[in-house]
């Protein structure tokens, strides 16, 4: 019996047992080993659909963020603008309100300065007419102050003074 006459009982049982392992690995390790690759495959695909949808829900929420900003800023600048439409209002307003009272107490003035010129002509007038009743009297040598008519003579004088 050499390598070329196998010897047939030997053949028949390493068949069978050849067979026997054949189906036990088919039966009981195949499955086993398709399972490990289906779950490898899973997390391996799992995982990147998962990092796609969170991908995903980033950009999304990514966006959301960028049209609240957009309509913060938007908001922002439409307050700016109000802002400074109403300080300039309220600026032309405390303007004017300046310039009327301004305009009322420069006319104040204008009249209190008028009364006041009157008040001091008329002082004056009677100052002058008390000195030249004065110097008259020193001139002549008797008092004229008590004279109804040197009143009348003095504001005479004064009208065609001032002609």
């Amino acid at each position: 019996m050499g390598p070329l006459e196998p010897n047939v009982p030997e053949l028949i049982l390493g068949l069978i047992v050849f067979f026997a392992l054949f189906w036990a690995l088919g039966k009981v390790l195949l499955p086993r080993i398709e399972r490990t690759l289906a779950e490898r495959h899973d997390k391996t695909d799992g995982g990147l659909a998962r990092a796609e949808a969170a991908r995903a829900e980033a950009e999304r929420i990514r966006q959301e963020f960028q049209a609240e900003l957009a309509a913060a800023r938007h908001e922002a600048a439409a307050i700016r603008q109000a802002a400074a439409e109403e300080g300039a209002a309220l600026v032309a307003t405390l303007r004017a309100e300046a310039q009327q009272q301004r305009e009322q107490l420069v006319a104040e003035a204008h009249v209190q300065l008028a009364a006041d010129k009157v008040l001091a002509e008329a002082e004056l007038r009677e100052d002058v007419i008390a000195l030249a009743s004065e110097l008259a009297s020193r001139v002549v040598g008797e008092p004229l102050a008590d004279l109804p008519s040197t009143r009348a003579i003095a504001e005479e004088f004064r009208n065609r003074a001032e002609v």
